[in-house]
């Protein structure tokens, strides 16, 4: 199980590409894994023929766990890279999953492979304590033996110093007793977390003592029960968190983009010659918001309890709609590429998106988010702000509209526009609706103004 970034510390078997007695070439995708970051198919690192599979699909297990063993032309077995040594900090939790994959043997069994039903009851599944004073929950800078000491990711220690759960005492259905995402979002809405911390402030979303879900569902003769794709249940979780976080507000402006019409037309041709590149709608957009991000910083932030974070780099994430989920790459530092640099970058991260071949750095970082939902034909809405950035910015449908214009002599005329609705959902716990609008305005006035030289 490769190290797919310095914060994954485990990783889903999604599905095996090749079968036992299959040939696989070196370089060539073997099977595809699903972590809290990406999704990715692996290559094989050797040639040969598959001769064993130690970990089965849906299984989770550490990385650097062997997952299966390839003959070579030698006839020799060829092992996964060779796992490093256990630290001695390490949990005596973790030293016998280091070991069983250094040795070759299977991995351990592990409750995230259990009955989905085993999972539903968070009250067996973990217990929350008092937090210890003293203590952190929560930390980015820990090696890998400190992750596994605590039992969680980063993000999962976040979240419970946000809501004053101690990890320390929790049991988590991860691996060794990791408690994972799932975990903690599970007790949190059991409502273990008012019993955890009785002084915390009562939520904004929902009243105390009220259950923020009704009754279980329960199937009807003839209907079909699947389990959540990781990638949904994932999705799932991310929105919960930002709604409960998040302070959702949006507002609602109609650009018109008749003047980037015309210019992406001048254009097109020769730009596709020269790039080798299909000239969009989109890369237009991005410049707007990138110089109006610089303008009004706080929609480039970050909340972190009572500070805003300013990020000073640029890095805007483009929702990619798949047939199995959503996923956000992240194009670094936007501000500093030109129309050609933005929409290779687009169609590079699109394209490894569709063919899980991005990596877990190409899906982290980004201070705001653009969402397109006008592809399929919305007009407007209102999307969830993706934590921890304060904004996104939804684009609707792009087509020709009549409208109500003044000529140059002050006479009103009805001319064919442009147009399309652009939504700006905005976290108002530190901004506000008049920055918001004028951050919309700002982009509405570049888009309708667009220098050719700008291109």
């Amino acid at each position: 199980m490769p190290q797919m970034g310095e914060s994954i510390a485990e990783g889903t078997m999604s599905r095996w590409l090749k079968k036992v007695g299959d040939s696989v070439k070196r370089d060539e995708p073997i099977f595809e894994i699903s972590t809290d970051k990406v999704d990715a198919e692996i290559p094989s690192p050797t040639s040969g023929v598959l001769a064993e599979v130690l970990v089965t699909e849906g299984q989770t297990v550490p990385v650097q766990t062997i997952v299966a063993r390839i003959e070579t032309e030698a006839g020799a077995v060829a092992a996964a890279p060779a796992v490093a040594a256990p630290a001695p900090a390490a949990s005596s939790a973790a030293a016998p999953v280091s070991a069983a994959g250094a040795s070759g043997g299977p991995p351990p069994k592990s409750e995230s492979t259990a009955k989905p039903a085993a999972v539903s009851h968070p009250a067996s599944a973990t217990t929350a304590i008092p937090p210890t004073p003293g203590r952190s929950s929560a930390g980015n800078g820990e090696s890998m033996e400190d992750r596994l000491r605590t039992k969680s990711s980063p993000l999962v220690r976040k979240i419970a110093a946000e809501h004053g759960i101690e990890i320390a005492g929790l049991q988590g259905s991860g691996i060794a007793g990791r408690v994972t995402k799932r975990d903690i979002m599970q007790v949190i809405e059991s409502g273990a977390a008012v019993e955890a911390a009785p002084r915390a402030a009562p939520s904004m979303h929902a009243p105390a003592g009220v259950e923020q879900h009704g009754p279980m569902p329960e199937p009807w003769a003839g209907d079909i029960v699947e389990p959540m794709s990781r990638i949904r249940a994932l999705t799932a979780e991310h929105m919960r968190l930002s709604r409960r976080t998040n302070a959702h507000v949006t507002s609602f402006f109609e650009i018109d983009l008749t003047r980037v019409a015309r210019i992406r037309a001048k254009l097109r041709a020769d730009f596709e010659k020269q790039s080798g590149e299909k000239l969009t709608y989109l890369p237009f957009i991005l410049t707007a918001v990138t110089a109006a991000l610089k303008q009004f910083p706080i929609l480039n932030a970050a909340v972190a309890g009572n500070s805003v974070i300013y990020r000073k780099q640029y890095n805007l994430g483009i929702a990619v709609a798949l047939d199995w989920g959503l996923i956000v790459p992240v194009i670094k530092r936007a501000d500093e590429l030109s129309l050609v640099g933005l929409t290779r970058q687009l169609n590079d991260l699109a394209t490894r998106a569709r063919a899980k071949k991005l990596r877990p750095e190409e899906v982290q970082d980004a201070t705001f988010t653009i969402t397109n939902p006008g592809v399929f034909g919305s007009l407007m809405g209102t999307p969830i702000i993706p934590v921890p950035t304060t904004a996104i910015l939804g684009l609707g449908a792009i087509e020709k509209r009549p409208k109500v214009i003044t000529g140059p002599d002050g006479e009103d005329t009805i001319a064919i526009r442009t147009c399309a609705f652009f939504s700006l959902s905005f976290d108002h716990r530190v901004i506000d609706g008049s920055v918001a609008d004028q951050f919309l305005a700002t982009v509405k006035r570049t888009l309708e103004t667009y220098a050719e030289t700008g291109a």
